[in-house]
């Protein structure tokens, strides 16, 4: 007899090879992992919930998505046709960027062509003063030959941004209301980023203009399939539900368990929103499935007891690196494809390699991996398809991926095409190298790659990496953490739980999250003005409390407010919580990354933020027999104690374990594969681990 859920939540994080599934029953965690589907991701998220859901009866769908659209939108250069509407004469901004070149001494570096073509930008005669008084407003006829204009060009989104709008958004204003009798989705400055740098903010939203077509086709198709699924009455029209409204709309299927399956979305920042707000600013999920590693990576290192780590996050097609001290912070000075994003977003370092990362040999013969991948279609040679070596292969190769562990059983790699094709393919590459020196290189070229991604968030930033703990995540992390651990000194490594399904374990734990900002460019001497900053964090403050009474997200949120701060005449800013010490707090803060303060020099407020945090249920601790799979009985096949592993140049017989297996609390010692359903371990020669209390996989180093 089927038992009976009355609500159900899962989390999804949606890769390039797998789509990871979590969820929580009667305070135990389930895992599942499929194959994606990267014509249509929605197709294997679909997929997946049927399995989960087929055995259960389910009352109330809460599906919690970290989605990699955006991502692959702006990577591929596939995403709207957009206009863009700015003051006269500004125009050419985001064309003119910055003066900061990214090779200082290459002369002949390609710049970031903009998305926006030229005879797509739009200028209006208008000027907001840097106090916030309109000095010219745009003339009703003006507008009107714009919209006729923008008619013509026929974009398919439209972004507003104007000169000092964040001081007064009046002209913006009038400019989206001439726009939306077009009835084309509008992208408009104050409403996402109401901040001062002109190119900066005008990247942002020229970027969630050119990604809100495709997202918001991709959230109604998955809305529609997932009714379609779970038997939801569709509405008379017969095809699909009602569009998601992308402009200030309350989400009604937040209020209405009977509408159906809910969704929401994981954004850049570590937290939740709704599926109309990601609709409506998808710039907010450009990092969302990454976002949900680092989330829970800092959740599984506080349960054993590390507060300082560097979450290694290795999937099917990339890397994520970060560095986590105490607490998750964001910046506002990412760049994704060279184009500047300046909404909060977790600090995430990211490198094209992967499992199913691609090797080859360059014009000079030297061998190279990645950034190509070969995803999930073709995928790895091992997989079935594919007909280049991929770094899977080449683990695969070397014996430290078991070929019939692989997802617990549920697909086996095909070890003798691995090498049959690998050799044929090294063959037609006139290279004389051995599988296992073919093998053992890719593994050396990929985990260098690592190393400079990891140098990258802890060196290259005054951190050193010996003082950190690296979780190690992803359905690859396992195989290389240990090595990128020696070459770094870093003294311990993490293996969680759950390592290839960590993004979707922290999607499950994240909280509700929005973020509010505003521009007040303050000079300060000797005093803060608290009053005044208190009367513009509530303005922010009542601006969230909206916001969330529209989405109906039950329980009050909890605010954190900060300010960044900066010396007069400094061109960047650091971000220091509000508190009574704001000041003192700023030179501490600057003392320690620069190294002096500047005791007489007058301080500039510029930007005030405040993170607006409703709390979610918790997931609940997890243990080492907490792994259930839906549909599926324990598998009955004997265990292989030993089996050849190549580690210093030679195969050594090498112990296989069953995570399962392992006893918590007992020391063990290396060399040792550990295999488990989402992830295989590798503990080199002479190293110690232990499973501990917090059903961690603990793997000391030195």
């Amino acid at each position: 007899m089927p038992r009976r859920l009355h609500s159900l939540r899962i989390a999804v994080d949606t890769g390039g090879t797998f789509t990871d599934c979590v969820w929580r029953d009667r305070g135990r965690l389930h895992m599942l992992k499929i194959f994606s589907t990267p014509a249509d991701p929605s197709q294997a998220i679909v997929e997946a919930i049927r399995r989960i859901t087929e055995e259960n009866s389910i009352v109330d769908l809460i599906l919690l998505h970290g989605t990699t659209v955006g991502t692959n939108t702006l990577l591929q250069r596939k995403g709207a046709r957009i206009a863009l509407v700015t003051t006269a004469g500004f125009e050419d901004a985001i064309e003119i960027g910055r003066q900061a070149r990214p090779k200082l001494y290459d002369f002949f570096f390609d710049r970031i062509e903009p998305l926006v073509p030229k005879d797509l930008r739009f200028g209006i005669n208008e000027r907001t003063a840097s106090d916030g008084e309109i000095l010219t407003s745009p003339k009703p006829e003006e507008l009107h030959t714009l919209s006729n204009q923008i008619a013509q060009a026929n974009p398919q989104s439209i972004a507003i941004s104007l000169l000092f709008s964040f001081a007064n958004p009046k002209n913006e204003e009038d400019v989206a209301e001439a726009l939306k009798p077009l009835a084309i989705p509008l992208s408009i400055s104050h409403e996402i980023l109401p901040e001062f740098r002109e190119y900066e903010r005008t990247s942002t939203v020229v970027i969630n203009a050119y990604l809100q077509p495709i997202m918001q086709r991709y959230l109604e198709n998955l809305d529609a399939r997932l009714r379609e699924s779970s038997g939801q009455r569709l509405p008379a029209s017969g095809s699909r539900p009602p569009k998601i409204v992308v402009r200030r709309a309350p989400e009604a299927e937040s209020r209405k368990p009977e509408a159906g399956p809910r969704i929401f979305v994981m954004q850049s920042s570590g937290g939740i929103t709704a599926l109309s707000t990601a609709a409506r600013e998808p710039v907010r999920t450009v990092l969302s499935g990454p976002a949900g590693g680092v989330v829970g990576a800092a959740a599984t290192a506080r349960a054993s007891g590390f507060d300082r780590i560097i979450a290694f996050d290795m999937g099917g097609t990339s890397t994520d690196v970060s560095l986590f001290e105490g607490s998750i912070h964001t910046a506002t000075d990412a760049q994704v494809i060279g184009l500047p994003i300046s909404v909060p977003m977790l600090d995430i370092h990211t490198v094209g390699a992967g499992g199913g990362s691609l090797a080859r040999f360059d014009a000079a013969g030297v061998l190279r991996v990645g950034p190509e991948s070969a995803g999930a279609d073709p995928g790895p040679i091992c997989y079935g398809r594919g007909t280049q070596p991929t770094v899977t292969d080449a683990n695969l190769l070397l014996g430290r991926l078991q070929p019939a562990r692989f997802l617990g059983g549920d697909f086996t790699l095909d070890v003798d095409r691995a090498g049959a094709v690998t050799k044929e393919w090294l063959k037609k590459q006139a290279a004389k190298l051995t599988l296992d020196q073919f093998a053992a290189g890719v593994i050396r070229v990929v985990n260098a790659t690592m190393e400079k991604a990891i140098r990258v968030v802890s060196i290259e930033r005054g951190r050193d990496p010996r003082q950190f703990a690296l979780v190690a995540f992803g359905g690859a992390g396992g195989l290389h953490a240990c090595a990128l651990a020696e070459a770094l000194s870093i003294p311990h490594v993490i293996i969680p739980a759950f390592p290839g399904a960590l993004s979707a374990l922290g999607i499950l734990a994240s909280d509700v999250v929005k973020d509010y900002s505003r521009t007040i460019l303050w000079r300060v001497s000797g005093k803060v003005p608290t009053q005044e900053l208190n009367c513009e964090f509530s303005a922010l403050a009542k601006n969230a409390a909206r916001d969330f009474h529209e989405e109906a997200w039950p329980g009050r949120p909890h605010f954190h407010r900060s300010v960044d701060i900066r010396y007069r005449g400094q061109g960047y800013e650091l971000n220091i919580p509000f508190t009574k010490n704001l000041l003192h707090d700023f030179e501490q803060e600057h003392h320690r990354r620069y190294g002096y303060i500047h005791p007489n020099r007058e301080v500039e407020l510029v930007t005030l933020r405040l993170r607006a945090t409703v709390r979610t249920a918790q997931t609940t601790r997890v243990g080492t027999g907490a792994l259930a799979r839906p549909g599926r009985a324990t598998l009955g096949r004997p265990s292989t104690p030993k089996a050849p592993v190549l580690f210093e140049s030679k195969k050594q017989e090498t112990n296989i374990y069953s995570r399962d297996d392992l006893q918590a609390g007992k020391k063990y010692s290396g060399r040792a594969i550990i295999t488990e359903y989402s992830a295989t371990t590798v503990i080199p020669p002479g190293k110690r681990f232990h499973i501990d209390r917090a059903a961690n996989l603990i793997v000391t180093i030195r």
